[in-house]
């Protein structure tokens, strides 16, 4: 925790064997990157007073790994970010069929070598899974900073 602060919720929920079922983000990189995980993994229409809040994403899973699906699903994010996150600015969003060199290990979160990665769970090494790596700035502090997120959908 830095200087004792937090600034919300960390998404995706994670197990923890020592209690820690919601951590907290710790920056606001962190905040924002949760934020983001958080619009593009919540389905449109699911949320209460808020039914345009989310993506449908989940719907494009079974369709052909072709170039129109992939400029939907990359019309999709960039419509949601910009009506929901105004202090993200997407910079390049890269989709392209999962290749069988994933080892899928179920809903995680994973850090490894810089590389964050949100897996729907039994599908990430399957012929019909897509990777979505989106490329991002933030935009609304003082001093910009990048950073990207990568689902298999």
């Amino acid at each position: 925790m830095t200087n004792g602060i937090t600034y919300g919720i960390n998404f995706p929920f994670q197990d923890s064997m020592v209690g820690k079922y919601l951590m907290t983000t710790q920056s606001t990189d962190d905040e924002i990157r949760s934020s983001l995980i958080h619009l593009l993994l919540t389905r449109k229409g699911s949320r209460y007073f808020l039914p345009d809040f989310g993506t449908r994403l989940y719907e494009y899973i079974f369709e052909p790994l072709d170039g129109p699906t992939f400029s939907e699903i990359e019309s999709e994010i960039r419509d949601s970010v910009g009506q929901y996150l105004p202090g993200i600015k997407i910079t390049d969003i890269e989709i392209k069929p999962a290749t069988a060199d994933y080892i899928d290990p179920g809903a995680t979160y994973i850090t490894e070598n810089g590389t964050r990665e949100y897996r729907v769970p039994g599908l990430s090494e399957k012929e019909y899974t897509a990777k979505v790596r989106i490329d991002y700035k933030i935009t609304n502090t003082a001093l910009e900073s990048s950073d990207f997120v990568i689902l298999n959908i």
